[in-house]
């Protein structure tokens, strides 16, 4: 084996490549809870570079993904929208709808906060399922719970583990105290609860006319051990390998929160979770707590800054300073409707390549053109009709708001089809059909390039040596006859290119068992 294991290293293809799922987890059992300072990540990550990060003259490649650029099933990630479009019933169902809060008893409030300006408490129903409940600001009602309602389905849509996310109502009298509730007070102390604490807390919040109160309720995820970082991996956990500012479903993320306004993506909005399947426990991944998305800051409507200028940013700070502020950023310049609920939103100024979240993330510092191409795709396969469709489960009363954001949505997810698939040569859904390599040009397809011509180049290719021998005269996507006779475990590759040559596409056959299947793909731009 050990003669062996250079020989089998040097492959570039394995005998189950490419793989759809990763190999179950190996058992994690010294896991420890932590926590990550929201201050320190702030600091580190704005003055400092943690993780390895790329460089003008260095690319780092994506990891966890297989041998066709896609993420493979895992307790990161998991497919769903672009490799298997969803019903516009699985789309509004999101996470699930089996645990709406039980609103036909008591519920029962177990802890608070009161500390700063958006408070929330931790509540039980007549069933006894815990949730973490929160509530729009007293200015903008709707505004965070919708974008927290939406946030959820789109984010899971896209294949990220979320919690399940309910919109409810509930009367004032509802409410009881468990007797051993307590509440972190301003001061960060914890005290034992009282009836004080629950109207001052709904008094920070907006009452319907009806005199009900409504919140989002996100079910409690069991076996909570802390939050992940967007870099370097975890210590305690042997299925944690892949820095995290390499995995492409992180990498990739940053155009889906740039595509639904997600600027508070950071490590405090994360969180992993020990569970236990088959009898091994093992980490799962989530994302968490969508409420400062679609223009919302959940405390108040997003600054305009928002995802246009990082926190603390020096370039933008000395331009205002010695241009005594006649320096007027595009940003700047974004208009808003007045629609309470839908905060600052829009998509005329939006560019999804100048976005940026609060504070710089690692993993998003790190993303390449192909990592940009995965996620565009998987946004632009969300039509019209599913993305309204998402949005009404926000239940906004005012239909314009409803409207507002799906339309912003819509052109957002056109410009970030239109910025990406210009990076790379867009082709996808590579096949063998009828004798033929078949493929579709996305930006042909969406209508954002023309129809265009392929020059395409066969080669004999060695699995071992990597190298490649051109096969003469084989240009076009027929087979060539060399591979239709090859032995089963030959392996052959088609260059594409169309106009640019540095943007191409190779695509890898390999004869099997008497099949020809697409077993990988390289991009280079």
């Amino acid at each position: 084996m050990l003669l062996a294991g250079p020989e089998l290293e040097a492959e570039k293809f394995h005998v189950d490549d490419p793989i759809q799922k990763e190999p179950a987890p190996m058992n994690a059992a010294k896991i420890k809870p932590r926590k990550v300072s929201d201050y320190y990540d702030f600091f580190q990550n704005t003055f400092g570079k943690p993780g390895r990060h790329k460089t003008r003259t260095t690319r780092i490649p994506a990891q966890a993904v297989n041998t066709l650029g896609e993420v493979a099933d895992s307790a990161w990630y998991t497919n769903r929208q672009y490799q298997t479009a969803m019903t516009i019933q699985e789309l509004v169902r999101g996470p699930g709808i089996e645990n709406q809060p039980d609103t036909t008893g008591m519920l029962t409030v177990v802890a608070a906060k009161t500390e700063g300006v958006m408070p929330g408490f931790t509540m039980k129903d007549s069933k006894g399922r815990r949730y973490f409940v929160k509530f729009d600001p007293l200015g903008n009602p709707e505004m965070a719970t919708s974008a927290d309602t939406i946030g959820a389905r789109f984010f899971y849509a896209l294949g990220y583990n979320v919690p399940e996310t309910y919109l409810f109502t509930f009367p004032r009298k509802q409410l009881v105290i468990a007797p051993d509730a307590t509440v972190t007070d301003v001061g960060g102390k914890r005290r034992p609860m009282n009836a004080r604490d629950v109207t001052d807390l709904l008094l920070k919040v907006p009452q319907r006319r009806d005199g009900r109160y409504r919140a989002v309720a996100s079910l409690l995820l069991a076996g909570s051990v802390g939050p992940f970082r967007y870099r370097g991996t975890r210590r305690d956990d042997p299925n944690d390998v892949v820095p995290h500012e390499n995995r492409r479903d992180l990498r990739g993320l940053r155009v889906f929160c740039a595509w639904l306004g997600h600027d508070d993506s950071r490590a405090v909005n994360t969180l992993d979770t020990l569970v236990q399947e088959n009898g091994i426990q093992f980490i799962r991944h989530y994302l968490i707590d969508f409420g400062a998305t679609l223009g919302s800051d959940s405390n108040w409507p997003n600054s305009p800054r928002s995802g246009n200028v990082y926190w603390f940013d020096w370039k933008t700070s000395a331009a205002q300073f010695f241009t005594l502020g006649l320096d007027v950023p595009r940003w700047a310049r974004a208009k808003y409707p007045h629609l309470p609920a839908a905060g600052r939103f829009e998509s005329d100024v939006f560019d999804p390549e100048r976005w940026v979240p609060f504070y710089p993330n690692p993993a998003f510092d790190n993303y390449l053109p192909d990592d940009a191409f995965w996620a565009a795709k998987q946004v632009m396969a969300f039509t019209d009709e599913q993305i309204r469709a998402i949005v009404k489960t926000g239940e906004y009363s005012d239909p314009a708001a409803e409207k507002w954001v799906a339309d912003c949505l819509i052109a957002r997810r056109d410009k970030i089809g239109k910025a990406y698939f210009a990076g790379v040569l867009p082709l996808d859904h590579f096949a063998i059909r009828q004798d033929r390599l078949v493929f579709e040009d996305l930006a042909v397809s969406y209508r954002l390039a023309a129809p265009r011509d392929y020059t395409v180049q066969w080669s004999r290719f060695n699995n071992e040596t990597e190298q490649k021998t051109p096969l003469p005269g084989e240009t076009t996507l027929t087979l060539p006859r060399q591979l239709q006779e090859a032995p089963s475990g030959e392996y052959f590759a088609a260059d594409i290119y169309s106009g640019e040559k540095r943007k191409s596409v190779t695509v890898y056959v390999r004869k099997n068992a008497g099949l020809l299947e697409v077993v990988g793909v390289d991009r280079t731009w």
